[in-house]
């Protein structure tokens, strides 16, 4: 049986695009044919599941038994990669609750394997976040995502400040999710489907759909950037999977 990965995709500040980035990585390992499950904590009402509802469930990851419905199956259940999308303010607190019930520790112990997409903002609090995360970081695999989907600008006027926090997490590794034009955006949050089927000119269930080619265009360029970021840190074999080839109409 494959090792269980972990995948926590979170910041303490809000607005800053962490459904974006996992609905990119949901599709990124549909594409890659890597099974894979999620979880959305923004409950009682979810956007990632809006998206994904086939394989996402809503949870409340501040109580017990929401708890155990993620970590209690890692191991009983098929698809061996389990995506959790952290609501806003809750990356720290999650992170604490994984300390206190011994999965950091079995993640340092080799026996799931752990990675954090840390979505940053453009605000000193934002990056103040990295020193706070950094101290649950000891077995897992961290990134830090400079995510530009809101147009946002990251101290692009004083590069030391943001140097100077970046570098203190000795394995880090920096992401970058480009912009995507806003009207290609807003058409694929009115139509509620995955990047991956909007571009296919596919419906939530796979039925024929009449989006806009210009579009489509820009998702398709935008979402092969996103993939390529991907593969340069090889994520597919981070959680464990072997790549496989995606098929023309995906690419």
């Amino acid at each position: 049986m494959a090792k269980p990965a972990v995948v926590v995709v979170g910041a303490d500040k809000g607005g800053v695009g962490k459904t974006t980035v996992s609905r990119t990585l949901l599709d990124y390992f549909s594409a890659n044919n890597v099974q894979t499950r999620a979880f959305d904590t923004e409950s009682p009402r979810g956007t990632l599941k809006r998206f994904h509802p086939d394989i996402t469930e809503i949870v409340d990851m501040t109580t017990t038994a929401d708890q155990m419905k993620i970590f209690d199956t890692l191991n009983a259940t098929s698809p061996s990669v389990t995506v959790i999308d952290v609501r806003a303010g809750l990356l720290s607190p999650a992170l604490a609750s994984l300390r206190d019930i011994g999965f950091l520790d079995a993640a340092k112990a080799g026996q799931i394997t752990f990675a954090v997409f840390h979505i940053l903002g453009p605000s000193i609090a934002s990056l103040d976040e990295i020193a706070e995360t950094a101290g649950f970081m000891t077995g897992a695999k961290y990134f830090l995502v400079k995510n530009f989907i809101n147009d946002t600008q990251f101290f692009q006027w004083d590069q030391a400040t943001y140097n100077s926090y970046f570098h203190r997490i000795k394995d880090a590794t920096e992401l970058t999710i480009p912009k995507l034009n806003e009207m290609a955006y807003e058409q694929v949050e009115v139509s509620s489907v995955p990047f991956l089927k909007f571009v296919a000119n596919k419906g939530l269930h796979d039925e024929a759909a009449n989006y806009s080619f210009v579009l489509r265009g820009y998702v398709r360029h935008w979402l092969a950037n996103v993939w390529s970021e991907f593969d340069r840190i090889r994520l597919t074999d981070i959680v464990g999977s072997k790549s496989a080839a995606r098929s023309s109409s995906e690419k």
